[in-house]
């Protein structure tokens, strides 16, 4: 190989090595960008926060209850006071066998003449009940009851005196429908069951038949809210009853007194009951699942985004082993290269010396 020959092949190795460096910092460089990702990821890790389930403890609480006949009483808060007493406040519940309930919708039918329209469900027509006169009521007449009787299938059934009784009672289903569902005109039909053989009555507000909406056929296009006499629970808060409470050797209350030292004062046996919120358990619940499944979502995310990143820096641990081996090579040949070039001028020197 001749000297220019030997130099422009060193100067070529020599910008192949510089060439193989660069691209080696390079990489380093693309290698510590990916270990801070690495490293972000691994702290995001460290700093999410595992859900934990609820406790069922943490819903339950200790109920203290005493019985007055139908009434059940359930203590709501307890307040000492200086002089031993307590000051107390308690929920009394019953069922009340004769208030007004939803009795369900139905498709209702109308029939004749604005400002004198009928109202049916299936056959039975309904009939407005207004508020009489108890009076007025034992005054009606044979033929004023007959009318009223008119052709309803159920007060056909009734005696006069029956007839007048029903009337009064149906003052009473008025005031009680005004008190739960507010003042309106209602309107009434009977209905037997088949079984028992008995009536109930069913209500519907006249101002609801009249604002709704009705077919050609006549028959409304949505469903009518009624009202029936039934059984519902019902609450009243008692507060600021004084009482002396009895415990026994653990601190729990086995009797209360209430009024003590007064003509009405009584004792009640207490029952102590561990009482869980179910509902506001189950949502703690659903929430914790819900938590948890975006807790692994994102423990998912993150690994894979983990792995991507693995699998670029072993490409490019790869890519640099073959940058060092090239190195190697290319270091190997300058070698060579340089012993040709110091053998050209040495032997040039002696020609020309």
């Amino acid at each position: 190989m001749g000297m220019a020959a030997s130099q422009a092949r060193f100067l070529g190795l020599t910008a192949r090595k510089t060439n193989v460096e660069f691209e080696g910092q390079q990489i380093n460089q693309q290698r510590t960008t990916l270990s801070n990702q690495s490293a972000n990821y691994y702290n995001d890790l460290l700093g999410m926060s595992v859900p934990v389930p609820p406790s069922v403890a943490d819903y339950s609480k200790t109920v203290y209850t005493f019985e007055d006949g139908s009434l059940s009483n359930s203590i709501s808060s307890m307040i000492a006071q200086a002089d031993g007493t307590y000051l107390i406040s308690y929920t009394s519940s019953w069922t009340d066998d004769f208030a007004m309930i939803s009795a369900g919708q139905s498709i209702v039918t109308r029939s004749g003449n604005e400002g004198n329209y009928t109202y049916r469900v299936g056959a039975k027509e309904l009939r407005q009940m207004i508020t009489r006169d108890e009076g007025d009521i034992d005054n009606l007449s044979e033929e004023e009851l007959e009318t009223l009787r008119g052709n309803d299938e159920y007060l056909k059934t009734l005696s006069d005196d029956q007839l007048k009784n029903l009337l009064k009672e149906e003052n009473n289903y008025i005031q009680l429908l005004n008190e739960q569902y507010g003042n309106a005109n209602w309107m009434v039909r009977y209905v037997q069951n088949t079984t028992t053989g008995t009536w109930s009555p069913y209500f519907v507000k006249k101002e609801v038949l009249d604002s709704a909406i009705y077919s050609d056929t006549g028959s409304s296009q949505s469903n009518i809210p009624a009202y029936t006499v039934g059984s519902a629970q019902k609450t009243e808060e008692v507060k600021g009853v004084i009482a002396r409470l009895e415990q026994d050797a653990t601190g729990r209350i086995i009797n209360v007194t209430l009024n003590p030292g007064e003509d009405d004062q009584v004792t009640y046996a207490v029952t102590t009951n561990t009482v869980t919120d179910q509902e506001a358990y189950d949502d703690a619940m659903n929430q914790y699942e819900y938590d948890k499944a975006q807790y692994d979502q994102s423990i998912q995310e993150i690994n894979a985004k983990i792995e991507i990143i693995q699998a670029q820096d072993k490409n490019l641990e790869l890519r640099l082993k073959q940058l060092d081996t090239e190195q190697d090579a290319i270091s190997t040949e300058m070698d060579a290269v340089q012993k040709v070039i110091e053998k050209n001028t040495e032997s040039t020197f002696k020609t020309f010396g």
